[in-house]
Formats: structure tokens, C-alpha cells, sequence
């Protein structure tokens, strides 16, 4: 198994970028499940802001061992809201009172645009850098997200 990435350079430098935009993603849906958990309303309230801190935490989770990851390789994470914003696929959380299945669509969107990139980073990891353990870590991630994705959308009737 080849490993880590110690020496700088143009190709180091592609792991660095995808796997930044995938932090990015987390800490923008940490930051947008925080927003939903507090605004949600209607009669699902109580479930909803339940589900959304956990949801928040699993990022929160995820994120930090993203971030710890790239350090241990010898990457350098983003570590901003102005870095994160600048490249994450992920738009901020909208007006507060959404209706929760408009939360709940949009929460199930953006799960998706993330799944994209894992896996875009997931092979990156793997076929330039053969780096398993990143690419393990990172397929997770998507399992994690992918089931998150099959329970809300049961939620909504999907």
C-alpha cells in the first residue's frame, strides 16, 4: 500500500483541493443543520429538531476526522468559513420558518452533492494515491450519508 503524500507538489496538491472541498461541505451542513434545528416549525417539530442535531453531530464527527486525516498524510485542511464558502458545493441555509419538507428536500439535495464528491475524492485517493485508508474513511461517509438519505426521503413519503 503506497501512503501518504508528504512531499509537496501538483499532484499532492489535487488530493489537498478535493479533499478540502469535502470539509468544506461538512462544515457549510453543520453550519445549515444548526440553522434548520433552530428554525424548523410545524408539526413535526419535535422529531425534526431531534433528527437535525443528530444530524449536525454526525458532521460534526465527520468533519473533524476529514480534518485530522489530511493532517496525518501531510495535507493542509482549510480551516475558514471564507475558505469553506469559497469552495464547498453546499449553499448556506435559507430563510428561517421553512416548511420541514422543504428542509427536508434540501437537506436530501445537498446529502447528494456531497455523495458526488466523496466519491470523486474516494477514487482520487485511491487510483492516484493508493491510499485505502483515506478512500475507506471517505467510502463511510457516503454509506453514512446514503442511509441518511433513504430515511428522510421515507419521511417525506419519497
Amino acid at each position: 500500500m503506497k501512503m501518504a503524500v508528504k512531499e509537496p507538489g501538483k499532484k499532492t496538491a489535487k488530493l489537498q483541493d478535493t479533499l478540502n472541498e469535502q470539509l468544506a461541505n461538512w462544515w457549510v451542513m453543520y453550519v445549515k443543520l444548526h440553522h434548520f434545528h433552530w428554525y424548523v416549525k410545524g408539526p413535526h417539530f419535535p422529531v425534526l429538531h431531534v433528527k437535525f442535531e443528530e444530524l449536525y453531530e454526525m458532521a460534526a464527527k465527520k468533519l473533524d476526522e476529514l480534518a485530522e486525516r489530511m493532517l496525518a498524510i501531510g495535507l493542509e485542511p482549510s480551516s475558514t468559513m471564507k475558505e469553506y464558502l469559497s469552495v464547498s458545493h453546499i449553499k448556506e441555509g435559507g430563510k428561517a420558518g421553512a416548511d420541514d419538507t422543504d428542509i427536508l428536500e434540501t437537506i436530501v439535495d445537498d446529502f447528494a452533492k456531497m455523495v458526488d464528491g466523496l466519491k470523486k475524492a474516494t477514487q482520487i485517493a485511491e487510483e492516484e494515491f493508493e491510499d485505502t485508508a483515506t478512500a475507506d474513511m471517505l467510502n463511510e461517509h457516503i454509506e453514512d450519508l446514503q442511509k441518511q438519505m433513504w430515511m428522510l426521503n421515507a419521511t417525506i413519503g419519497k
